[in-house]
């Protein structure tokens, strides 16, 4: 063996028995994702957007009609009418489809989102998602909003997440921050679970009783369960009202998930807390439903809070769920009942009354982000 062969030997060698010195503070986060970090350690910022530009490959965007298993209203796009960044801010923006189809497509029109290229393909052929038609009984999703996740570019298990938000005000308006598995481990919703970080509604005076239920008020929530019909998120659902209402300013909503619990809080303040205790099988009462427990065979009480999320911000209009019937709204009632067949014609005849609480001249119908983070644990 030459000499140069000989030093090549002794590199092999060195560099195999080599070994990285350990972190000084290991974690038990875990990410994936070509944003995510391929090394750090605890209390390591892992992700960060300050939306000084609209990073699209970070953020994909929905482009589908399925209304989010709500039937709401809305139709999900990719368009800078709906979605843009603006002196370090991002924009969702709710818009009309007859300011740019004519009010006639609505009732008459067909759109079919199978698109040329893969950047134009529907998301989620859920619920007539990819292709409807309009008439006169059924018209065509009558809003266009957006809704944008991190599918592809970063997911996590366990770490504190912060994202900084000023709320939209609108009638009907449904903004929202959560997050979604990465991989159904678990199976589908809500077996493998659903992590609601923000919700709110834009109504500025929608009460239930004497209580302000629209832009005064912030839920958080949990969803699990065996089947979509047995779900126990009333075990593990907090709201947080305050005045003025949270389109008034910008808040700090953040999540603290970790390998025992999970905690919300707005503005450092607790909203609620989760702790896994015995599971979340014991946890949703759900041995008295004859159901199989679709993480009996985890070894995580977490389950099924023990995988990768990712993360998904939206603004949303009506469906049939979300804004119950028995809700007041003071000004304008509540165009569509739920159990309507034609809720969307209902409310699009009714826009003469929420319309005019958008303010479109203004920001006040967007929901607005500052910055999102996310470290380790």
């Amino acid at each position: 063996m030459n000499y140069l062969g000989v030093l090549i030997a002794l590199s092999t060698v060195a560099l195999a028995t080599c070994q990285l010195p350990p972190l000084l503070n290991p974690s038990i986060t875990t990410a994936s994702g070509f944003r995510a970090p391929p090394i750090f350690q605890s209390g390591s910022l892992i992700f960060e957007d300050t939306f000084q530009e609209f990073d699209m490959e970070t953020w994909q965007h929905e482009n589908t009609l399925a209304g989010g298993g709500n039937w709401e209203f809305q139709w999900y796009a990719n368009n800078r009418s709906n979605s843009y960044t603006e002196d370090g801010t991002l924009h969702l923006v709710p818009t009309l489809v007859a300011d740019e189809f004519g009010e006639g497509f609505l009732s008459s029109g067909v759109l079919n989102l199978h698109g040329g290229s893969p950047a134009d393909q529907c998301t989620n052929p859920s619920f007539f998602g990819c292709e409807r038609g309009g008439n006169a009984f059924n018209i065509l999703n009558p809003i266009k909003s957006a809704r944008v996740r991190t599918v592809n570019s970063f997911a996590f298990r366990y770490g504190t997440v912060e994202v900084r938000a000023k709320l939209p005000a609108g009638d009907w308006l449904w903004p929202a921050i959560w997050l979604m598995p990465k991989n159904n481990v678990y199976g589908t919703w809500p077996s493998s679970g659903e992590i609601d970080l923000m919700e709110s509604r834009g109504n500025r005076r929608l009460f239930e009783g004497d209580v302000n239920v629209g832009v005064e008020r912030s839920g958080s929530t949990l969803h699990f369960g065996p089947r979509f019909d047995v779900n126990g998120w009333p075990t593990a659902h907090f709201n947080r009202n305050q005045q003025p209402g949270y389109n008034e300013d910008f808040h700090v909503y953040r999540l603290i998930w970790t390998n025992e619990s999970i905690t919300f809080q707005i503005d450092n303040d607790t909203v609620g807390v989760v702790e896994a205790g015995a599971g979340f099988w014991a946890r949703g009462g759900f041995e008295e439903t004859g159901r199989e427990n679709p993480w009996r065979r985890s070894n995580s009480l977490m389950a099924p809070f023990d995988q990768e999320f990712y993360l998904i911000i939206n603004l949303a209009v009506g469906g049939v769920n979300f804004f119950p019937d028995n809700f007041v709204n003071e000004g304008t009632p509540k165009p569509w009942t739920n159990d309507s067949p034609r809720a969307q014609g209902d409310f699009w005849d009714g826009r003469n009354g929420w319309l005019p609480t958008w303010n479109m001249d203004t920001d006040d119908s967007h929901l607005q982000i500052d910055y999102v983070r996310v470290w380790a644990l």
